[in-house]
C-alpha cells in the first residue's frame, strides 16, 4: 500500500501531466516540475539581465576573494559553495548523465546545459535570499537558515507563531529526501566496489558508514573534510576526462556534431526522437543542479560573507561546476566510447564498460572511486543541509540533531547491503515536494534578492567603471 502511494506520488511530480505530439510519431511529455522550474529559471534569467554570462566574471572574482569569516565557528562564502558542490557533484553527474544519454541519446546533453544556464539564475535568486533570511546558530556557531526560514518570514508576520505550514512542509520534506538519498548513496558506492574490486558490499558498507560517522557526529568536521576533499575529487575527474579527450581529439568534432544534430531531432535519437532527447535533457539536468530545490540555501545560509549577492553569485557558479563541466565530462566519455560496446549496458557497469575501454582495468578502479568519493562527500553534505531544517522543525538541541543524524547513518548502511527502489523514489519525491514548496515562496520573494542585486552592482561594478582613469 505504502509502496503504491509513493508511486503514485512520484508519477505525479516526475511522470508526464500531458503529452504533446510532436511529427515523426515521437511526442513531448511535460512534467511538474519541468512547468515550475524551467518558466521561472526563463523568468529569473530575464529579470537579472542574463546574470550567468553577464555576471560570469564577478563570479570568478568572488571565487578567488580570500576573505576569512568574522564570526566564530561560521564559514566563508567558498566553504558554502564547497559544501552545495558536493552534494550537487554526486551520482547524478555519472550515472544520472549516462542515464540521459542512454535514454535520449547524445543530444540530451545539450540541453542538460540549457537547464544548467536557466538554473544558474535560480540558483543565484534562492541563495541570495537565504543570505538575507539568516540566522544566528546557538547550536554550532555562526548562521543559518534556508528556504525554510525564508518561506516562513514571508508568511508569517506574527513572530510569536512557531511555525509556517509551508516552511514545515519543505522541512520535513528536505530530512525525508536527504533519508533516501542516504539510502541510494549506500547502494551505489557498493556496488561499484564489487564491480571493481569483488569486495563483499557488507564490508565497503561497514567503512563507508563508520568513516562518515566520524565526520558528522563531531560538531564542525563537516566544512574541514570537504574543504579536502571537493577540490581534489573534481580535479581528478575533469583532468582524467580531459585525458581522454586529448587521446581521442580527432573524433572530438564527430561527438559535438551529435549532440547539437540530435538535440533538435536532426538524427533519431535513442529513445525516439526530439521529445525523448529534449526531456531526458532537461530532467536530468533540473536534478542535477538542483536549482529551485532548496538544497544549496541550506548552505549558502551559513556562510560569513559581506554582501548576499556574493553567495548568490558562487551558488551560481557551483551550477555551471556540476553541469557545465562535470557533467560534461561523464558525457564525453560515453560519447568518445564506440556504442557497439555500450549496447544494452545501463547505470554504473555502462559507464565502467566506457571508462575500462579508455583506461583499461585501471578506468574501472579509477570510476569506483571517484564514484566513492562523491558519494561521499554527498552524503556528509546533505546532513549539513539538514541541520537548518532538523532546528526549524525542533528548535534547537543536539538530541534531534544527533538522532537524525543517526537515521541517515542506518539509511546509508541498509542501501549498502540491498536496492530498495520504493526508498530511491522517495528521495525523488522529497526533491519535488521540496521545489514545490520552495517555489511558493521564490518568486514574489526574488523582488529582494532583485534589489540586492541592483545594490551590489551600484557598490562593486558601477563604481569600477565610474572611476576608470
Amino acid at each position: 500500500m505504502l509502496q503504491d502511494i509513493i508511486h503514485i506520488v512520484y508519477q505525479f511530480l516526475w511522470g508526464d501531466l500531458f503529452t504533446i505530439p510532436l511529427p515523426g510519431g515521437s511526442s513531448l511529455g511535460i512534467s511538474l516540475l519541468v512547468i515550475i522550474l524551467i518558466p521561472s529559471g526563463i523568468y529569473f534569467t530575464l529579470k537579472t539581465r542574463f546574470l550567468p554570462f553577464r555576471l560570469f566574471p564577478q563570479m570568478i572574482s568572488v571565487v578567488i576573494e580570500k576573505k576569512k569569516p568574522s564570526q566564530k565557528h561560521s564559514i566563508s562564502g567558498i566553504q558554502a559553495l564547497m559544501i552545495s558542490t558536493a552534494t550537487r557533484v554526486g551520482m547524478g553527474n555519472l550515472v544520472g548523465v549516462v542515464a540521459a544519454i542512454s535514454a535520449g541519446g547524445a543530444g540530451a546533453v545539450f540541453w542538460m546545459w540549457i537547464t544548467a544556464l536557466l538554473g544558474s539564475s535560480t540558483a543565484f535568486i534562492e541563495a541570495t535570499l537565504a543570505q538575507l533570511h539568516k540566522e544566528k546558530d546557538p547550536l554550532y556557531g555562526g548562521y543559518r537558515g534556508g528556504p525554510a526560514y525564508y518561506i516562513h518570514h514571508y508568511f508569517v508576520k506574527n513572530k510569536k507563531r512557531r511555525f509556517s505550514i509551508i516552511a514545515l512542509l519543505f522541512a520535513i520534506s528536505g530530512l525525508i529526501c536527504w533519508c533516501g538519498i542516504s539510502q541510494v548513496i549506500g547502494n551505489s558506492v557498493s556496488s561499484a566496489f564489487e564491480n571493481a574490486f569483488q569486495i563483499p558490499p557488507l564490508y565497503t558498507t561497514c567503512i563507508l558508514v563508520c568513516l562518515s560517522a566520524i565526520i558528522v557526529l563531531r560538531k564542525n568536521a563537516t566544512v574541514k573534510v570537504l574543504d579536502i576533499v571537493v577540490p581534489i575529487m573534481a580535479s581528478l575527474y575533469f583532468f582524467m576526462t580531459l585525458w581522454i579527450i586529448i587521446i581521442n581529439i580527432g573524433e572530438l568534432p564527430g561527438v559535438f556534431q551529435r549532440i547539437f544534430s540530435e538535440a533538435f531531432g536532426l538524427r533519431q535519437a535513442v529513445a525516439g526522437g526530439f521529445g525523448a532527447v529534449l526531456m531526458n535533457g532537461i530532467k536530468r539536468g533540473l536534478f542535477s543542479n538542483e536549482a529551485g530545490s532548496g538544497s544549496a540555501p541550506c548552505a549558502a545560509a551559513a556562510a560569513d560573507i559581506d554582501h548576499p549577492v556574493k553567495e548568490g553569485l558562487l551558488q551560481s557558479f557551483g551550477v555551471f561546476i556540476d553541469t557545465i563541466l562535470i557533467c560534461s565530462c561523464s558525457a564525453m566519455i560515453m560519447l568518445l566510447t564506440p556504442s557497439s560496446l555500450t549496447q544494452g549496458l545501463e547505470g554504473m557497469n555502462l559507464l565502467q564498460t566506457a571508462m575500462h575501454y579508455h583506461m583499461g582495468d585501471f578506468g574501472v578502479i579509477f570510476i569506483a572511486v571517484v564514484l566513492w568519493l562523491f558519494s561521499f562527500s554527498t552524503f556528509i553534505g546533505i546532513l549539513f543541509y539538514a541541520r537548518s531544517n532538523v532546528a526549524y522543525i525542533f528548535k534547537d538541541n543536539w538530541l534531534s540533531q544527533t538522532i537524525y543524524k543517526v537515521i541517515a547513518l542506518i539509511m546509508l548502511f541498509i542501501g549498502g547491503l540491498a536496492a530498495y527502489t520504493f526508498v530511491w523514489d522517495l528521495g525523488d519525491i522529497g526533491v519535488g515536494l521540496m521545489t514545490i514548496f520552495n517555489m511558493i515562496a521564490l518568486i514574489p520573494l526574488s523582488k529582494e534578492a532583485l534589489l540586492a542585486l541592483h545594490d551590489y552592482e551600484k557598490k562593486y561594478i558601477n563604481k569600477k567603471v565610474n572611476h576608470k582613469p
